[in-house]
């Protein structure tokens, strides 16, 4: 008897990574003989930028450099001084199944940043980072969908549609945005650029036919001395837009987007009266794009002529519970040793992520870093430090998998008050959950001839159909089908069955 099995094909990316790869560099610099001598250190910022990502047989790389900013009293001058140090790091992680095809997605996060001075002409800068690793591996997987066979072969197979939630593409593409920061008239002109970072907000994302057209903005934050030697800040939006090649997707797609810095340049244009600011930014956006497939599987068949042995395998298939956006306001108060007078610069970053379950909620966490300077009553120039972790509850089920990334959304404000300052901020939550499950589907079937000899079969059995039991079950139990069923009984699709006595046809 000749049967084929139609066959699906499912492609797409399987993750074999996800972890964080926690390390801590350090680099001693030398202050350059134009600037003055150290008296005391007041603050250290870093930001990551990635260069480089390969994956190899087992193992995944990432490099780039950290970019601090060292800002120091000078001794015998008044007014802020800067350092600026460049620093390489070289992040690897390991796993089985990662492969030169491999794509590679990074998320760096600054933990903490320090910096000690040796001596008046010497400091040692420690900067603590955690690069988010994931390693999407390219998958195809082909099963079974149905079965040819000729009407005298007596089949019936059941195909049920399934839903898989995955991961269809893994694409990036770096790119360079450069624009100029003009101040306000209402702010005072840079004498000196002490330090600038750069906030990397993700807005839109849209495919259309195989382009995904991505926006979002990069905010610019300026800390510098003025003439007069007091400390200012500004910053300005700069919106940017891009095109990435994708594969071809459906309308139930979702994008997972992440724009991180490659490298960065502020400077002072010398020609624009101490307004003008040059901006030069090397972006690189990865794209992650999910999509939701539904297909056929043959879960089950037999023969109402002949004895049916048919081999099973399972399959991993996911769907998606919930995604979305959830941001959560933020109102502190920092305590201060001393009475600020006035908030001269803030920043808020991300150091470290965290979720677990309690009762029926998932609860993602992610640790604030809040820095400040100011000015005290005697006109003295303090830093202040604080984490503060941001919660955020969400109603999922015990066995979903939740994904997140924690950003700082709009504007941050720190105000003296009696206690200290006051800082207010938002922190959006971007959630992803998801739940596993395994299908077990035919992969194989083979058809017995059956020894001649046997004892006569009934033609017709009554049967009690027990709680739970389908009809497809005492069909396939009676070697007959579920229409000669329903036939002999007039029942209908949504019939209740138990406990009720079925008369059974069979074939002789």
């Amino acid at each position: 008897m000749e049967l084929e099995l139609e066959q699906t094909q499912l492609s797409g990316f399987n993750t074999t990574l996800d972890t964080t790869v926690f390390q801590e560099e350090t680099m001693e610099m030398i202050v350059p003989d134009a600037c003055p001598d150290i008296l005391r250190i007041v603050d250290t910022e870093a930001t990551v930028c990635i260069r480089e990502k390969n994956a190899q047989d087992g193992r995944v790389e990432i490099s780039g450099n950290i970019h601090a900013v060292v800002l120091y009293l000078p001794d015998g001058e008044g007014g802020l001084r800067s350092l600026n140090v460049k620093i390489p790091f070289r992040s690897m992680a390991e796993a089985g199944g990662i492969h030169a095809e491999c794509s590679v997605v990074a998320c760096p996060q600054v933990q903490a940043a320090e910096t000690r001075s040796l001596n008046p002409r010497k400091v040692l800068v420690r900067v603590n980072i955690g690069v988010g690793v994931r390693v999407y591996r390219p998958v195809s997987d082909s099963l079974c969908s149905g079965m040819i066979a000729d009407a005298s072969a007596g089949m019936e197979q059941r195909r049920e549609e399934q839903e898989n939630f995955t991961v269809v593409c893994v694409q990036e593409k770096p790119f360079t945005f450069t624009d100029e920061v003009t101040l306000s008239s209402s702010r005072p002109e840079i004498a000196e650029l002490l330090k600038s970072n750069v906030s990397i907000a993700c807005g839109e994302s849209k495919v259309i036919g195989n382009k995904l057209i991505i926006k979002g903005t990069a905010t610019v934050h300026l800390f510098y001395r003025t003439p007069a030697d007091l400390m200012c800040s500004a910053e300005q939006e700069m919106v940017f837009s891009q095109i990435i090649e994708v594969t071809e997707c459906g309308e139930d797609m979702l994008c997972a987007l992440e724009v991180l810095l490659s490298d960065m340049d502020c400077a002072l244009l010398p020609s624009g009266d101490g307004r003008v600011v040059s901006v030069q930014l090397e972006l690189l956006a990865q794209a992650v794009i999910w999509e939701k497939k539904r297909f056929q599987m043959l879960t089950d068949l037999y023969s109402t002529n002949h004895m049916v042995n048919t081999d099973s395998q399972n399959y991993s298939v996911q769907r998606m519970v919930d995604h979305g956006t959830k941001t959560q306001n933020v109102r502190e108060t920092i305590e201060t040793p001393t009475l600020a007078q006035e908030v001269c610069n803030v920043s808020v970053y991300i150091s470290s992520t965290e979720q677990k379950r309690e009762g029926k909620q998932m609860v993602l966490t992610a640790q604030a870093s809040v820095k400040l300077l100011y000015m005290t009553e005697e006109n003295g120039l303090q830093s202040a430090m604080r984490q503060i972790p941001v919660s955020c509850a969400l109603e999922l089920p015990d066995s979903c998998l939740c994904g997140f990334t924690p950003r700082c959304a709009g504007e941050t404000f720190a105000v003296p008050t009696a206690g200290g300052i006051e800082v207010r901020f938002g922190i959006e939550f971007e959630y992803m959950a998801r739940v596993v499950k395994q299908v077990a589907g035919v992969c194989g079937v083979k058809v017995e001839e059956e020894e001649g000899g046997c004892a006569p079969k009934p033609s017709i059995v009554l049967r009690m159909a027990e709680r739970g039991e389908r009809l497809w079950d005492i069909a396939k139990c009676y070697r007959t089908t579920i229409s000669d069923i329903k036939s002999a009984n007039d029942l209908t699709e949504d019939e209740a069955m138990e406990r009720r006595l079925l008369l059974i046809p069979k074939k002789r």
